[in-house]
């Protein structure tokens, strides 16, 4: 008999204390823009950041007459590398590599494509990871509450920075589909049409809960210490905190199909001794993606972050989701993720129902996938086609 393990298996023991990027690393493809022009920013919120820097990319050439650009938003725990490989100071490719380029759905051969990371974020924005004005260390745990509203209007600052009087559209899936409809709230005579992929005009209930569970997982951790913790040494963040909120997270990203095809019943460990802590290879898969996201992810910009995708709402302050949705009068892309479980389709059936009664010009449209709330950055043979049309259909009129 083998004695049971007690303690479940250990992590790699190099894992940085954040896999934010910092100032002094290689910006890669990354450019920069003070948008705040010596004025302080008040956030919704009521908290206050004395300056805003936004790292940004960007793909294509602007026209003369500015009217190709599109604007592309990330997601939770996305940033402004959008397309293009790995490098130092960039540690993961392109998030829609394959969505964008030339000759690609987002073609960059007629687009002038940009992405923003959020504030908020740790990929070189404004953000936890940056100089309190105060004493000059990181603000970590002492960063403002930032809503969806606040990330806009940063990128509005920039678009002005950058030529852009209008974009010919605003796209983003999840996080990126709240900003998206934000732009179309509160700039409607600065976008020429939307899409919104997987996403909501409010969040619900259950994402709220899933939420609190994936931030309760980082605080409850020792080693994030109130948010300070960027003097840790290798191993000694909040890596178990983090590491923790992306399994949580993954599960509901992905589908009961998709986990099922893809791992069934099989082990790692054979079992024998039925041990507490022989692990089957979906738990192996979400240690992965735990160990990965603390590679290239900051524990206080999860925490920031998720709470901006809980306090979006379009209709908050604005008498309700419909009175809200009424400013939108472009052109809308809707798709939607049949086995999505996290904004499942009734969401998008709700905005589109909501959009049309305002007399909206809106197109619905579904992905048939295995893959769940990760579809939007899965199923590009579906998605890259609905794109590509709709924002060919935008460049004639």
């Amino acid at each position: 008999m083998y004695p049971l393990r007690r303690d479940p298996p250990p992590v790699e023991r190099d894992l940085p204390a954040t896999g934010g990027w910092r100032r002094g690393d290689p910006p890669a493809w990354r450019r920069f823009a003070n948008v705040c022009r010596g004025r302080t920013f008040v956030l919704e919120g009521g908290g206050k950041l004395e300056e805003v820097e936004v790292a940004y990319e960007t793909w294509g050439t602007l026209d003369a007459d500015a009217a190709n650009a599109v604007l592309v938003c990330h997601a939770l725990t996305g940033d402004a590398h959008a397309a293009g490989p790995s490098a130092p100071g960039q540690r993961s490719e392109g998030w829609w590599d394959t969505l964008i380029g030339p000759g690609r759905p987002l073609d960059t051969d007629r687009y002038f494509v940009v992405c923003v990371n959020a504030i908020g974020g740790c990929q070189g924005s404004t953000g936890p990871l940056s100089p309190h004005p105060g004493d000059g260390r990181p603000y970590g745990g002492r960063f403002p509450v930032v809503s969806t509203r606040d990330i806009v209007r940063t990128q509005a600052l920039l678009a002005e920075d950058l030529g852009v009087e209008r974009w010919l559209s605003v796209v983003g899936g999840s996080m990126g589909g709240m900003q998206v409809l934000e732009w179309g709230v509160m700039y409607p005579d600065r976008v020429a049409s939307l899409a919104s992929i997987a996403s909501t005009a409010a969040a619900s209930p259950m994402q709220i809960g899933w939420s609190q569970v994936g931030r309760l997982a980082i605080v409850q951790d020792p080693a994030w210490n109130g948010g300070d913790y960027y003097d840790a040494a290798p191993g000694e963040g909040p890596h178990r905190g983090l590491m923790l909120a992306r399994r949580i997270a993954q599960i509901h990203y992905r589908s009961d199909r998709s986990l099922a095809d893809r791992f069934g019943r099989a082990t790692v460990d054979r079992l024998e001794n039925i041990d507490l802590w022989d692990r089957f290879q979906v738990e192996s898969y979400l240690d992965h993606h735990g160990q990965k996201l603390v590679r290239r992810f900051d524990a206080n910009s999860y925490l920031v972050l998720n709470k901006v995708m809980d306090l979006h709402d379009v209709g908050r302050g604005r008498g309700g989701v419909r009175t809200a949705l009424a400013r939108i009068t472009v052109p809308c892309l809707v798709v939607s993720i049949d086995s999505d479980i996290l904004y499942p389709p009734r969401q998008q059936e709700e905005l589109v129902a909501d959009l049309r009664a305002n007399g909206t010009d809106v197109r619905h449209e579904m992905l048939h996938s295995d893959h769940g709330h990760d579809g939007f950055l899965i199923e590009y043979d579906q998605l890259g086609p609905l794109l590509d049309r709709f924002l060919c259909e935008q460049a004639k009129d």
